[in-house]
């Protein structure tokens, strides 16, 4: 058993090297991510893993039943003569991953190659091949991940079917018993064996695709962070040139181009000299885009370039939609439709999404600003639709990784909103249920954050029965995180404080970011600030609240040195029922 187990175990490290080569196509990575094939993909993937199944039956063993020696590579068999192979490994990871249709196929192709190589075992084996695709396609779950001891059992499971088919079909029945007692339990747990290699190799391609999709995911969501204050300014040429260019400085693609729905905005790196802003749309791929909202893989002709030497041979062309609407495109540009990736396809589509919400998000801020009069009560109904995709794009990229995370982290986006929105209906709460917004804020910010921010609380329990005016706190926590810690590198810290003193309560907000310039400090919380870093104006509201509320020594006192941090601090009085104001 051992001198027939050992070489076989040999050979299937060049099956696991065929295996890992095949795992590289696309059309596979779409198989084994249980997406929908077409009809050309599903004769690509049964003739791959025929082909598959080839290697395994070549790659094989010869015995012969007269001198009873084991020979080298399987090329061409006497009457004698069988082979001890990994073919059935092949079969039933077409099976398992594309269920009767590809198993079958593959196994026919294997099957007739084995029938055409000869030997007393040669019609059972072909007739052993199909039966490996049936049995296969049987344990085929669409929508269920595959376990390795399934794996290990299938593939045992079919090579002693073949072992029963040898033993009923070959002849004369003496070879076959004898060749069954030489061969069979080598190869049913070499086959075995070989199959949960196989499946392991898969995962590791479904783990490298959940990797490269976080990363693209935060490539994403950092880009759309970095885009967002020019796109505030709507769609526009302007707007549009220092987003690609901010794209483009990142994304390893030739060039970056925009458009509204009938000319170019913006066209950042290769062929900028004929590729120019201001021209109406020429390319049939960008106009189909626009019509009917779904991305697009263009290739050399499609581009419709009039230039000779123009170096852009492909393009992923990607919607902008505002409210459904599609209000321009998005596109990468690469030398060839072969630099067209997986992972560069999730990224221009995130990416799409992402700005096509900051585009709804600029014409919901021009709508806020006829608003300003109301602004207490925009301030208590406000939901950042930034903040809301930011968080769901997280949650979709920890789903497949870290499941419970997500779980705890939609549950906290649910009680943040839920409360977000029952402030609108509220004058007063309590200290305790404006602590718990904060959290619920806090804890899918310290996600996004990935181990980035730390938050400590000192409170005492006495005060948080105190009353207060809705969404005073969490404002304040936001601010320290946008303008503060952003653009720390780790170690970035949050204290809330909460203490009675003889004033009242001394509500505290301490981060140790870059801190805030004497110029930019002064007015701070008072009035509106113009600055290329934010207006003030959610500080402003929250100052002009609380002096309203609570009375003017309520106000909000800043403290701030530039590079160490900054304190934000204000005290209430110590009331536990509503007060008229």
């Amino acid at each position: 058993m051992f001198e027939l187990f050992l070489p076989m175990l040999e050979r299937l490290g060049i099956i696991v090297t065929v295996a890992f080569i095949i795992t590289r196509f696309r059309f596979f990575r779409e198989l084994i991510d249980r997406k929908t094939l077409d009809a050309k993909d599903r004769y690509m993937a049964i003739g791959f893993f025929g082909l598959f199944g080839i290697i395994g039956t070549y790659t094989g063993i010869t015995y012969d039943m007269s001198t009873l020696e084991f020979g080298s590579w399987a090329t061409g068999l006497a009457n004698s003569e069988a082979i001890a192979n990994s073919r059935v490994i092949g079969i039933v990871a077409a099976g398992l991953f594309g269920g009767y249709r590809i198993g079958v196929g593959a196994g026919v192709i294997a099957g007739l190659h084995r029938f055409s190589l000869g030997g007393f075992t040669g019609f059972a084996c072909g007739i052993s091949a199909v039966v490996a695709g049936i049995i296969s396609g049987f344990f085929h779950k669409k929508d269920q991940p595959l376990k390795l001891k399934t794996a290990l059992f299938i593939g045992a499971l079919a090579e002693t079917v073949q072992m029963g088919i040898i033993l009923g079909v070959a002849k004369p029945f003496s070879q076959a018993w004898g060749l069954v007692q030489e061969i069979g339990m080598p190869m049913i747990l070499a086959n075995g064996l070989g199959s949960a290699l196989f499946l392991l190799i898969i995962r590791n391609v479904l783990n490298e695709e959940e990797k490269a999709g976080a990363i693209q995911a935060q490539k994403a969501l950092k880009l759309a962070e970095s885009t967002i204050s020019y796109l505030r300014k709507g769609l526009t040429e302007d707007s549009a040139k220092k987003v690609c260019q901010i794209i483009y400085d990142e994304v390893q693609v030739s060039a970056i181009s925009m458009t509204d729905d009938h000319k170019i905005l913006a066209h950042v790196g290769q062929a900028d000299d004929h590729h120019q802003s201001g021209e109406h749309i020429q390319t049939k791929a960008t106009k189909q885009v626009i019509e009917l909202g779904e991305m697009v893989v263009a290739g050399h002709d499609d581009i419709n370039c009039k230039h000779e030497d123009c170096p852009l041979g492909a393009a992923v062309i990607a919607p902008l939609k505002r409210r459904k609407e599609v209000v321009g495109t998005l596109k990468f540009y690469v030398r060839s439709e072969k630099e067209v990736s997986n992972v560069l396809l999730e990224l221009i589509q995130g990416l799409s999404a992402l700005l096509g919400q900051q585009l709804e998000i600029a014409e919901a801020e021009k709508a806020q600003e006829l608003a300003r009069e109301a602004e207490v009560k925009a301030l208590q109904a406000q939901v950042n639709p930034h903040f809301l995709f930011n968080s769901l794009n997280v949650t979709v990229s920890l789903i497949r990784t870290q499941p419970d995370r997500a779980r705890s982290l939609l549950i906290a986006l649910s009680k943040f909103f839920r409360q977000n929105l029952g402030a609108t209906t509220k004058k007063w709460t309590s200290l305790e249920e404006e602590l718990k917004h904060v959290k619920s804020y806090l804890l899918i910010e310290e996600t996004r954050f990935v181990d980035k921010l730390h938050v400590t609380y000192d409170i005492d329990d006495e005060v948080l029965s105190a009353r207060i005016a809705p969404l005073t706190l969490q404002p304040l926590v936001e601010n320290c995180i946008k303008h503060g810690i952003k653009d720390r590198d780790g170690d970035c810290e949050i204290r809330i404080m909460m203490k009675k003193d003889s004033e009242g309560v001394r509500i505290s907000v301490v981060d140790n970011g870059s801190g805030i310039t004497k110029t930019r400090l002064e007015g701070l919380g008072d009035q509106e600030v113009d600055s290329k870093k934010g207006t003030g104006l959610g500080l402003y509201n929250v100052n002009s609240r609380l002096r309203h509320m609570h009375g003017t020594k309520a106000k909000l006192q800043i403290e701030s040195e530039e590079g160490k941090g900054t304190t934000i601090s204000f005290v209430i009085p110590f009331h536990t029922k509503e007060v008229s104001v």
